[in-house]
């Protein structure tokens, strides 16, 4: 692929399925029309997608809020959904993976840069087809089914960390932990002989 560029890279038509949909339809077809949806790109800020979604969310009227991306923006997507999942207490949650088809164009580079390309010899295209991962993420205000494949009750411990904040002493490296014996070997004094 040194010898190619890519051109363009477009959305391909979907070949049906219960959650392919095509580029207008969403994994959640039964969502209320006032219902936020997040579309999360690779270069999209967390600060600016969590104020939006934050303050969308505080609204009475919005009851829930979708974040989607798909390929490098997976992990951004999943982190946006709990963020809000930690700032707001009480979310159902809904994910959705599914694929979708993305065509990229390439052609080869102009004659000349090219060795073994002909100066007058048209440039040649090629088309590639792939299949990226994509993740929808449900969040609402309202119960949800449970039974609904991807389905996460809201956490019952709300707060920053769900974490046990169990004390822990602080010890040296060389120190033995409590109600454990000196496990340390004695070292000889200087001049000590230890053939004893």
């Amino acid at each position: 692929m040194e010898n190619f560029r890519k051109v363009r890279s477009e959305e391909a038509p979907a070949g049906g399925g219960a959650e392919g949909g095509g580029p207008g339809s969403g994994p959640f077809a039964d969502l209320a029309p006032g219902a936020v949806h997040m579309r999360v790109k690779e270069g999209s800020k967390i600060r600016n997608l969590m104020a939006f979604a934050t303050a969308s969310m505080a609204q009475p009227a919005t009851r829930a809020i979708v974040f989607s991306g798909c390929g490098r923006a997976t992990t951004k997507t999943v982190t946006c959904a709990e963020i809000l999942k930690r700032r707001l207490a009480g979310l159902h949650q809904v994910t959705r993976l599914r694929y979708r088809s993305v065509r990229e164009v390439w052609q080869s580079l102009p004659p000349g840069s090219t060795p073994g390309q002909t100066p007058g010899e048209p440039a040649a295209s090629l088309s590639v087809l792939k299949n990226v991962p994509g993740l929808a993420i449900l969040l609402s205000k309202d119960a949800l089914d449970p039974r609904q494949p991807g389905y996460q009750p809201p956490n019952p411990h709300p707060g920053p960390s769900s974490q046990s904040t169990a004390p822990t002493s602080k010890r040296s490296l060389g120190e033995p932990r409590a109600g454990e014996g000196s496990a340390k070997r004695s070292q000889p004094e200087p001049g000590e002989d230890r053939t004893a």
